[in-house]
């Protein structure tokens, strides 16, 4: 056991291993129990897909987890019913379809594992506009809305092949290797777990074909939302409070997280003022999210992917080189860059249908 603790890519490859092993079953059920989502004017796929790939997200990474940390289980259970609880309600919602006030409610419902019982939540800001740390009502206030706001905008952003798994395995494999640079070993498994399971739903979403193909769901999206929230949470606090070894230290902690999570944080922000801005609700799907804008381009769905991702490996560089700076300097020029990139876009799409 010793020996996977010092190599923790290799619990990461079990947590492939079980969710390979795992999927054909999940496919199956889906198509005997008719759990899966049709073409549509949202969708472009063909055939009716399977949308419940958060199933197999959620076992693999939990089975793993479990084996390897069955001795912190006191410590994490909170945390892993928390986990349980948003996939159950990301099922519901793939299944029933929840109207965007109930889904919410539901969310923050299970939030309450995680930041209630586990107290895994924000009660430091870093000295940002002067605040350091902050009274129960507001940290319990702030941490409920950062929670809902990370688990939607990724919910959000899932909208074109290998997108959601990608940016999650992306996301989850920084706060894995920093966990792990840190000796914080149970937080280190739990990222290097949801990259594995993230790594074999991603392989069927995009590499499936029509035979094997299955799209995340809101479980997975919820699932990984959730996660991440923790694993922000974790990052922001341990930093807070200089638990970390000093040449690890990150002063700009909140500001760093932001521009590891800035493309679907940004977008989040960008579509729902755009829609307030068109007088529409600013739950009101559509097709404005910066995925939609990159196929207009004319890429297909894999190089969509493929530039978000670049993008995504951008702004983690940027975090990491300010990680020491002033939070409200690094999150500025986090935004404005976000800003750039998008009126660049936005000139390559009328450019292009000027030519049409």
């Amino acid at each position: 056991m010793n020996f996977f603790l010092q190599h923790t890519y290799l619990i990461g490859l079990i947590a492939f291993l079980l969710g390979a092993a795992l999927m054909p079953i999940v496919i199956r059920i889906a198509k005997k129990k008719d759990f899966v989502v049709r073409p549509n004017k949202r969708m472009c796929h063909t055939g009716a897909i399977p949308n419940i790939g958060g199933l197999d997200i959620c076992i693999s990474f939990l089975l793993t987890y479990l084996i390897f940390e069955f001795n912190t289980l006191q410590q994490s259970q909170f945390l892993l019913i928390g986990v349980f609880a948003i996939m159950i309600v990301g099922f519901i919602d793939d299944i029933l379809i929840l109207s965007p006030l109930s889904k919410l409610i539901c969310e923050l419902l299970a939030g309450i594992a995680l930041i209630g019982f586990a107290d895994i939540r924000l009660t430091h800001l870093h000295g940002f506009l002067g605040i350091y740390e902050m009274n129960p009502i507001a940290s319990y206030l702030l941490s409920f809305f950062v929670l809902a706001s990370i688990i939607n905008a990724i919910n959000l952003i899932d909208g074109v092949d290998g997108l959601a798994s990608g940016l999650g395995m992306l996301y989850c494999a920084f706060f894995a290797t920093y966990f792990h640079l840190v000796s914080d070993t149970a937080w280190s498994i739990l990222g290097i777990c949801l990259v594995g399971a993230l790594a074999v739903f991603f392989c069927y979403n995009v590499f499936g074909g029509s035979r094997n193909k299955i799209f995340m769901g809101d479980s997975g999206s919820l699932l990984l939302g959730y996660m991440l929230t923790a694993f922000v949470f974790h990052f922001c606090e341990i930093n807070a409070y200089h638990s970390v070894p000093e040449k690890f230290q990150i002063n700009a902690a909140p500001a760093v997280a932001i521009c590891i999570l800035s493309i679907p944080i940004f977008d989040t922000i960008r579509v729902m003022i755009t829609r307030i801005k068109n007088h529409k609700s600013p739950f009101q799907p559509d097709k404005n999210h910066i995925h939609h804008l990159l196929l207009r381009t004319g890429l297909n769905h894999i190089q969509t992917t493929c530039v978000l991702l670049s993008v995504s490996i951008l702004m983690i560089g940027m975090g990491i080189l300010g990680r020491n700076w002033n939070i409200l300097l690094l999150v500025c020029i986090n935004f404005l860059t976000c800003s750039i990139l998008t009126v660049i876009l936005w000139r390559i799409i009328d450019h292009k249908n000027a030519q049409h």
